[in-house]
């Protein structure tokens, strides 16, 4: 069941992993969308809780800043 949520959650937190319309917005909102995705996926996996929030951190703010539209 843990693996299924994992699975399901990972994905659709990166789906919506920024908004705002420059690079530093995305980058912020993506940033804080992936620590709350890496704190809830560290929760339902059990796992210690600051790997993920760092993890998602990064991975969300990377994500959020390079799909900055292009005007």
């Amino acid at each position: 069941m843990k693996t299924a949520v994992v699975l399901f959650v990972l994905p659709l937190a990166l789906s919506v992993a920024a908004c705002g319309d420059t690079w530093g917005e995305r980058a912020v909102t993506g940033g804080g969308i992936g620590a709350g995705t890496g704190l809830a996926v560290g929760a339902i996996a059990g796992w210690p809780l600051v790997a993920p929030v760092l993890v998602g951190t990064a991975v969300g703010a990377g994500i959020g800043a390079a799909t900055t539209p292009k005007k």
